[in-house]
C-alpha cells in the first residue's frame, strides 16, 4: 500500500480510453488513489474539438469513458477553462501532489503543457508526461542531417527502421478513487450535443463512440475487410476501411494497439502494408505539423502564396451543400453532412474539385472540414488538404487534377455511392450516373430528373475548369513564385 495518501491527478486529453494509457497505467502503480479529470479548454486555445461535428463526438465519448472509470473505481471530474486554472482548483479540492497525463503534439497543446509542468515544478509538485499518442515521438524520427523528413517515402523506411511500436497496455483491473469531494461540472451543461435541433442524430446510423466501440470496430476490420483493402479501400460505397479516424483523432483507441493488431495476421502482405502505410501516413501529418505548426495556416512551400485564388463566394456555399453538379463531388459532400465522415477517396475528390475547378484557397475547405468531421484532427486535415493543393511537403502535383467524371466512374462504377447520398438521381442507368448533364432527355425523365430543378447543372465545365487551372499554374510558376 502506498503510504502517500495524496491522490495522483491524470489529466485526460485526447486520450479518452483506460486501455493502452500510460499515464493512467503508471497512476494505478503507485497504490494510491487516483483522480481523473477531463478539462473543456476555452476554444481559442485550440486544444479541445475542433468544429461541432466533434463536440458532438466528445460528449459520447466522454460519456463512455466516465463510465469506463466509474467500473474501476475512479469517477471523471469534468472542469470547463483555462487548464491552468482549472489545475489549480482541482489541486487545492484534493491535495494532489502528482499529475500525469500523456503528451499531445499539436503545437498550441505542447506550448501550454511546458507552461503548466514549469509552473508545478516549481511549486514543487510532481508533473510527469508519458507517450502513446503516436507510434514514435516526432522529435526522434529524423532525416541523416538531423532535419525533419519532406517525403513520405523515406519517412516510412525511417519508421520501419525504428523498429516495433511499444507493446499495448492493458487496462487497469481496478483504480482506488479519491474518497474526498472534488467538484465536478455536469457534462450535459456543456451542451456539446446539438439538441433543437439535432442536426448530428443521422451521425447515430454510423456512429457508436468510446473505446469499447473502438475496439469492435478494429476486431471487425482485422476479421475481414483488411483483406483486400489495398484495393477496395479506394471504392467508397463497400465498406472496406477501418473508419477508426474519429477514435483515434480523441484518442479511444491507441496507435499501438492498432499496430499490434495486425501483428502475425493471416491477410495478404500487400494489404498489411498498404494499412500500416496509411497509419504511418498519420505518424507524417503530426511530424509536419510537430516541425511546422503553422501548417494549417500558411503554405508549406512559399511559392504558393502568390497564387491567383478566386473570392469566396456562392459557388463555396453550393460545394458545402453538395449541389456542385457533379454526383460524386456531391455525394461526398452530402455525406461529410449527413454523418460527419467521408470515405477518403471522396475527401481527395471533393478537395480538389474545390482547389483546382473552383480556385479556391485550401484554407477554406480545411476550415470546412474541421467543423463537419468527426475525425477532425490539426495534423491530419492541413497536412491533406496541402497535399491536394500541391503546397505541402511530398504534395501531389497542382497539375494533377481529378476528373470528377473519371474518377466516378473508376471507384465507384455502379453509382451506389452516389444513389446512396444523392437519392435525385438514384434511378438514372449506371452509364449517366456520374454525368447527367450528358444523358440523353429520355434517360432523365425515365430517372425522374429534371436538370437545373431536381438536380443542379455543374457549377463550371471540367475542360474549362482545368484550363483555368493549369493556366494559373503557369503564370505562378512564370512570375518566378
Amino acid at each position: 500500500m502506498a503510504t502517500n495518501p495524496a491522490p495522483v491527478v491524470v489529466w485526460f486529453r485526447k486520450d479518452l480510453r483506460t486501455d493502452d494509457n500510460a499515464a493512467l497505467a503508471a497512476a494505478a502503480q503507485t497504490g494510491r488513489p487516483v483522480l481523473p479529470l477531463y478539462i473543456l479548454e476555452p476554444v481559442e486555445a485550440g486544444t479541445g474539438p475542433l468544429g461541432a461535428a466533434q463536440r458532438w463526438w466528445l460528449h459520447h465519448a466522454l460519456a463512455a469513458l466516465a463510465k469506463s472509470l466509474s467500473g474501476l473505481g475512479a469517477p471523471l471530474v469534468l472542469r470547463a477553462g483555462p487548464a491552468d486554472a482549472a489545475l489549480d482548483t482541482v489541486i487545492a479540492e484534493s491535495g494532489a501532489d502528482t499529475i500525469h497525463w500523456n503528451r499531445r503534439h499539436d503545437p498550441p497543446g505542447m506550448a501550454i503543457d511546458r507552461k503548466i509542468k514549469a509552473v508545478l515544478k516549481a511549486r514543487s509538485l510532481v508533473a510527469t508526461s508519458f507517450a502513446g499518442q503516436l507510434l514514435h515521438d516526432p522529435t526522434r524520427l529524423l532525416t541523416g542531417e538531423k532535419k525533419p523528413f519532406r517525403v513520405y517515402t523515406p519517412f516510412w523506411k525511417a519508421l520501419e527502421r525504428a523498429g516495433e511500436p511499444h507493446e499495448p497496455i492493458d487496462p487497469p483491473a481496478r483504480l482506488i478513487g479519491f474518497p474526498g469531494s472534488v467538484a465536478s461540472d455536469r457534462l450535459e451543461d456543456w451542451h456539446l450535443a446539438p439538441e433543437r435541433p439535432d442536426w448530428a442524430a443521422p451521425f447515430h446510423e454510423v456512429w457508436t463512440p468510446g473505446e469499447a466501440a473502438a475496439r469492435e470496430r478494429l476486431e471487425t476490420f482485422v476479421d475481414g475487410a483488411l483483406d483486400g483493402y489495398a484495393v477496395d479501400r479506394d471504392r467508397p460505397a463497400l465498406h472496406a476501411t477501418s473508419m477508426l479516424s474519429p477514435y483515434l483523432a480523441l484518442g479511444e483507441i491507441s496507435p499501438a494497439r492498432i499496430w499490434h493488431a495486425t501483428r502475425g495476421l493471416d491477410a495478404p502482405a500487400g494489404d498489411l502494408v498498404h494499412f500500416r502505410k496509411e497509419l504511418a501516413w498519420r505518424e507524417f501529418c503530426y511530424h509536419l505539423h510537430f516541425h511546422f505548426p503553422a501548417l494549417a495556416e500558411k503554405n508549406w512551400n512559399e511559392r504558393f502564396d502568390a497564387f491567383p485564388w478566386e473570392e469566396l463566394g456562392e459557388v463555396f456555399t453550393l460545394w458545402t451543400r453538395g449541389l456542385t453538379g457533379y454526383p460524386i463531388v456531391d455525394a461526398g459532400m452530402r455525406q461529410l453532412w449527413r454523418h460527419g465522415w467521408m470515405h477518403n477517396r471522396a475527401r481527395m475528390i471533393t478537395a480538389s474539385f474545390l482547389i483546382k475547378h473552383l480556385m479556391i484557397d485550401w484554407r477554406h475547405g480545411e476550415t470546412w472540414f474541421r467543423d463537419t468531421l468527426v475525425d477532425a484532427d490539426a495534423a491530419s486535415n492541413a497536412a491533406n488538404w496541402q497535399w491536394v493543393a500541391g503546397s505541402g511537403a511530398d504534395a501531389s502535383p497542382f497539375f494533377r487534377i481529378f476528373n470528377p467524371i473519371l474518377q466516378g466512374e473508376k471507384f465507384d462504377p455502379d453509382g451506389a455511392y452516389v444513389r446512396r447520398f444523392v437519392p435525385e438521381l438514384e434511378n438514372l442507368d449506371a452509364a449517366w450516373i456520374h454525368k447527367p448533364f450528358d444523358a440523353p432527355q429520355a434517360a432523365l425523365a425515365r430517372a425522374g430528373v429534371d436538370l437545373g430543378k431536381t438536380y443542379p447543372k455543374p457549377l463550371v465545365d471540367h475542360g474549362h475548369a482545368r484550363q483555368r487551372a493549369l493556366a494559373a499554374y503557369k503564370s505562378l510558376k512564370a512570375d518566378g513564385a
